[in-house]
């Protein structure tokens, strides 16, 4: 999990919950800002030139979106003065490209925009072209669609929506289940973001019942930070898909709560953009 504050020109690294790198950045200068918000890794070349800043060399490139924003080697003159890159220095993000994989999550904060604010990532967004015909069709209550041959290894990203009363389950920046959610209780879930944590604690989890419940770190939320185990409690699902996705998450899966709707097609604004 790669946390960047525009604000304190910061990157934090964390694994398993505890930090494993910090180091000083330069985001985008005025007019050029760096967006914030959650994206995941699209793709990674050690070796890269940009086609849209004449052919400037980016070591170490870790893309974020298919606009122009991401994160590599640059100078660092101690302020923002990137086109909206994250620049890093240089044996720092040779460090970083060792430690992170495609389909990774990296949250970035701008102290404008309240995380977390879903990115234009096409690695994140769940557009109908995505599916295939049986996973558009709509979801009953109880239902869900599961195919995990679409993306058979990668880090694994659970997005929940009170909107669309679905979860929606990505690896390695692929779809490959939905399952029709039903919410207990009265208010929004709203925006959070949790990192799966190793082990698990010695209660039995809401969700996959007969399960030890497994250990999450809140990331960051828009308003008060809710624990995990709160949202789930809330939560109502297929037991076999939630037994099934319990076997499938492992250290570093990425959950983001919202109750903004994810699913829209390409002629709208999308929260999670394609």
């Amino acid at each position: 999990m790669v946390l960047v504050s525009v604000p304190e020109q910061t990157m934090h690294v964390y694994r398993n919950g505890i930090r494993i790198g910090r180091s000083s950045i330069s985001t985008g200068s005025k007019g050029n800002a760096t967006p914030g918000g959650v994206f995941s890794i699209l793709e990674k070349k050690q070796e890269h030139y940009s086609k849209k800043y004449d052919n400037a060399p980016m070591p170490n490139m870790q893309r974020l979106t298919w606009t122009g924003i991401a994160m590599h080697s640059g100078n660092l003159p101690g302020y923002p003065a990137s086109h909206g890159c994250i620049r890093m220095p240089f044996d720092f993000s040779q460090l970083l490209f060792r430690e992170t994989s495609n389909g990774g999550t990296v949250v970035v904060g701008d102290g404008k925009t309240p995380v977390p604010h879903f990115a234009s990532n096409p690695g994140l967004m769940l557009a109908p072209k995505d599916f295939t015909p049986q996973m558009l069709r709509p979801l009953a209550n109880n239902d869900y669609d599961r195919n995990p041959e679409r993306s058979p290894t990668g880090p694994v990203t659970i997005v929940v929506s009170g909107a669309d009363r679905a979860a929606y389950v990505y690896r390695n920046g692929s779809p490959i289940g939905r399952a029709a959610v039903e919410m207990e209780g009265r208010g929004s879930l709203g925006d959070q973001v949790y990192s799966l944590l190793e082990g698990t604690t010695d209660r039995e989890s809401s969700l996959a019942l007969g399960r030890a419940a497994r250990r999450w770190m809140a990331v960051t939320s828009r308003g008060r930070s809710v624990p995990a185990e709160k949202i789930a409690g809330r939560l109502r699902l297929n037991p076999e898909f939630a037994q099934k996705v319990y076997d499938t998450i492992q250290p570093g899966t990425t959950v983001i709560i919202t109750d903004q709707p994810v699913v829209r097609s390409r002629g709208n604004a999308a929260i999670l953009e394609g």
